[in-house]
């Protein structure tokens, strides 16, 4: 006995006494043992909102013909998309563009030919049983530039707190799996960290405008199911 307390008695004043040592005491260790687990919470939801990107492209042999010709075609791409009942917060310029076009032949020097003049925009279809009339109006009025469209939740912050009581769950099952196949029991969970989300926007090849008008069939989008998905990294305290 008298052993022990002279040998722990000098280490006892070195850290009364020095402060250098008081700042580098470690956090005490978890009374048990740590558990760490990565789950995945996934909930399944129809998309409510379409976005594309609609365009009109026109070549000129000025830069003034071709963006007065691409203004007038461009004004009625936009008077379609009021006319069908799209709104004017859902519709936002993406580009606009100017640029020389030239022809190129070997050993000479590039010859211009023109202008071709770009205008873009964004559009939101709140309505995706409609959104396949609406891109048809749109060709019908001189867009010849389509992209999308991307199918997405307009509101997902419910369907995310789904997915994370889903993902706890998730963890809290693998957790006891663990705590039972080592002898132990799950006293708590220490921390959760949220280390990924997928609120379901989710981008769809692009529509074949082109064969569907010629051959006088509407565009027909399925809207389908989209998946929101959140990850967690749960640490549990296992005894």
């Amino acid at each position: 006995m008298r052993s022990s307390l002279f040998l722990f008695a000098p280490a006892l004043l070195l850290a009364g006494g020095s402060p250098a040592a008081a700042q580098t005491v470690s956090a005490p260790v978890a009374d048990g043992t740590l558990l760490d687990i990565t789950a995945e919470g996934h909930v399944a939801r129809v998309p409510d909102v379409a976005t594309i990107r609609a365009g009109v492209v026109t070549q000129g042999q000025t830069a003034s013909a071709a963006l007065s010709d691409n203004a007038g075609r461009m004004a009625r791409v936009l008077a379609a998309l009021k006319k069908t009942g799209v709104a004017a917060r859902d519709v936002r310029t993406a580009s606009v563009s100017l640029s020389p076009q030239y022809r190129y032949t070997d050993g000479q020097a590039p010859v211009l030919t023109g202008y071709q003049a770009s205008n873009s925009v964004a559009v939101r279809f709140r309505d995706i049983a409609k959104s396949g009339t609406i891109l048809d109006a749109l060709v019908a009025e001189g867009a010849n530039q389509i992209d999308g469209p991307s199918l997405s939740i307009d509101q997902p912050d419910a369907a995310l707190d789904e997915a994370r009581s889903a993902a706890v769950k998730v963890a809290q099952a693998r957790a006891a799996l663990y705590a039972k196949a080592a002898g132990l029991s799950v006293a708590r969970i220490v921390s959760i960290a949220e280390s990924g989300a997928n609120d379901g926007a989710s981008p769809q090849p692009a529509v074949l405008y082109a064969r569907a008008m010629k051959t006088n069939e509407a565009t027909q989008i399925a809207a389908g199911e989209t998946e929101i998905s959140v990850t967690l990294s749960v640490r549990f305290l296992l005894k």
